[in-house]
């Protein structure tokens, strides 16, 4: 089973609700062998998160003016399969197996390069494998050949809107990658309450859309219109805007919600889930009793942040800082370190420790900001002021003999 820190939790939901099902067939062309594990990020078993956590830890530092080692970055695109597609995680020497492919490691690992730069060709081989592997729906499920989900969707938009690939544009049989993700929101059919929620997928018997904290919050980021890292933004009217339902008519159709208002509609759901919840979102498991989603805050506060509304997200942001260390595990979880990092640097916070522990989580960095701060002024003050301050010196001195030599002539004509 797939376990819950992956912080794209649809692989755990793909994993107990769809089961992996196996992609189409790969060509005979050899794929590229994965370089030992001594650049990853992180120290625990890989398997099934190795690329997710490598990809968020590489776009977080990067944010950070950190210059990842050459392993590190090697790592990952090592990873890569001949077709274009990322697994979770494929051990040094193994063959690439499509079964194994999904979208969700795919997703992050594009955005990393991109954040990263100068890996165009390998953007592009994961931006095909995407479109290759979208649903005639327009929808991604996590694994090629299964039904769509709302995650997996989300996250391949994202990737989309990081590679500059619009998302619009982005079809399967006239259905676009916005027109799958519209197929998981709830719109005015829904009770007021849950309108512009996520649900992960409809239910198989009746279709139903039942709300996901986790779904909503992954999906609201390419609702609105982003990526990683997020870059902050405010909107003049500070609240996002509730899906506007003007009749009961409107309220009993099943028409999905138009893509121009999904962002702020899913937007104003978190925000009341937020405030209802003490500032977080909640995991709630059939038979236990609901705790706290640690994953589905952080990304409900980075799509909070990306659309514009930081105030709306503030309060996520200080329940993470308070109780992420738990999260983290005192800064030893790759993925949650890089996440948390993500999303205070989103919220323009203090990120100097999680910068150190994400760091010291993998290979030692070709560069530091903190590094380059430090030369910076040294430089400027040995090639600036320094060189014109010698500059006056050697005027003053060459004036100085100047007028000596004057004197010494004029005294010399006296005698």
């Amino acid at each position: 089973m797939l376990t819950a820190a992956r912080l794209g939790a649809a692989a755990l939901s793909a994993a107990l609700l769809t089961g992996l099902a196996a992609g189409p067939a790969l060509a005979d062309s050899p794929a590229p062998t994965p370089p030992a594990a001594d650049g990853l990020y992180g120290k625990s078993d890989p398997t099934y998160d190795g690329v997710w956590r490598q990809s968020l830890a590489l776009t977080a530092l990067t944010a950070a003016k950190v210059t990842p080692a050459d392993s590190a970055v090697g790592w990952l695109t090592g990873q890569q399969c001949e077709d274009g597609g990322w697994p979770s995680y494929r051990a040094a020497g193994a063959a690439c197996d499509p079964k194994t492919e999904d979208s969700n490691a795919t997703a992050v690992a594009v955005q990393a390069l991109v954040a990263l730069g100068g890996h165009q060709d390998a953007v592009d081989k994961g931006v095909a494998w995407l479109k290759a592997n979208q649903n005639a729906d327009g929808s991604w499920a996590y694994n090629p050949g299964s039904p769509g989900d709302a995650n997996s969707t989300g996250l391949a938009v994202n990737a989309l809107f990081a590679a500059k690939a619009d998302p619009a544009g982005v079809a399967k049989a006239g259905k676009s990658a916005f027109d799958g993700l519209a197929l998981f929101q709830l719109g005015c059919a829904a009770p007021a309450d849950q309108r512009g929620a996520f649900a992960y997928q409809p239910d198989p018997a009746s279709g139903a859309l039942t709300p996901n904290a986790l779904a909503s919050a992954q999906a609201a980021l390419a609702a609105g219109g982003g990526h990683l890292p997020v870059a902050t933004s405010v909107r003049a009217d500070a609240a996002p805007k509730a899906l506007a339902c003007a009749s009961d008519a409107a309220a009993a159709s099943p028409a999905p919600v138009a893509h121009a208002d999904s962002g702020e509609a899913v937007g104003a759901y978190l925000t009341a889930q937020l405030a209802a919840g003490g500032n977080h979102l909640s995991l709630t498991t059939p038979g236990a009793a609901p705790t706290p989603d640690y994953t589905a805050t952080a990304w409900a506060a980075l799509a909070l942040t990306q659309s514009g509304h930081p105030q709306q997200a503030a309060g996520a942001v200080d329940w993470l800082g308070k109780e992420g260390a738990t999260w983290t595990k005192g800064g030893t979880d790759a993925g949650a370190t890089a996440t948390l990092l993500l999303v205070d640097q989103a919220a323009q916070r203090d990120t100097a420790a999680l910068t150190g522990q994400l760091t010291a989580l993998g290979p030692t960095p070709k560069a530091t900001a903190t590094a380059a701060a430090t030369q910076a002024p040294k430089e400027k003050k040995d090639g600036g002021i320094g060189q014109y301050w010698l500059i006056g010196v050697g005027l003053l001195i060459g004036v100085g003999g100047g007028l000596l030599l004057s004197l010494q002539r004029k005294r010399n004509q006296h005698l």
